[in-house]
């Protein structure tokens, strides 16, 4: 497969890249790898499409959000969330789709935020959910049999000591354990599904 991984440079990414190898993995994220691509700006989604042509998976692991409290924040600050990760993978999707073949697969990122609140997560919750959403309905109305689930990953091994104070009680998991659910969502035939890593 031809696979396109958007966020290959961060700590999921790196893991799916891993996770996928026996593919054609493209590597793309904002600062690096093999193409440049700013999930903030359509033009640039669009771009990245014309230049690598026709995908048979689309992943991404990428997207920003705002952690703080929410007696503090500010509608800017809310606003990294939805424009980061949010409408940043639902531009990716549907502009991919436009680019996928046939029978092929959009894999997009969401987290556990959504079911499980945690202190300063309004953003993420709010985030989270939409884009799991966005995925179910987007599910039902792809052409050609394409494909479209969300992984949800929990706090990872690999980020745990920058945000344990965020999840008290919480268990961390490996970031090749989240990869896995990514693999499953490109390799497998599931659609609409939400694959919760936690």
């Amino acid at each position: 497969m031809k696979i396109l991984l958007v966020g290959a440079g961060g700590t999921i990414g790196r893991s799916v890249s891993q996770a996928l190898s026996h593919h054609q993995v493209i590597a793309a994220s904002r600062s690096g790898g093999e193409v440049r691509v700013d999930l903030s700006e359509p033009s640039s989604i669009r771009a990245l499409f014309e230049r690598i042509g026709k995908v048979d998976a689309i992943v991404s692991a990428a997207g920003s959000l705002h952690l703080g409290p929410l007696t503090e924040m500010s509608s800017e600050q809310f606003r990294i969330g939805l424009d980061g990760k949010l409408l940043g993978q639902v531009n990716l999707a549907l502009i991919g789709q436009h680019f996928l073949s046939d029978g092929g697969s959009i894999t997009l990122t969401s987290g556990m935020g959504n079911e499980i609140p945690i202190r300063h997560g309004s953003n993420a919750c709010a985030v989270n959910a939409a884009i799991e959403g966005f995925v179910r309905g987007a599910a039902v109305e792809l052409a050609a049999g394409q494909r479209i689930n969300v992984v949800s990953p929990g706090v990872l091994q690999e980020s745990w000591e920058a945000l344990k104070d965020l999840f008290p009680g919480f268990e961390a998991v490996p970031a090749a354990r989240a990869a896995r659910a990514y693999q499953r969502s490109v390799e497998g035939v599931e659609t609409g599904q939400v694959f919760k890593v936690w």
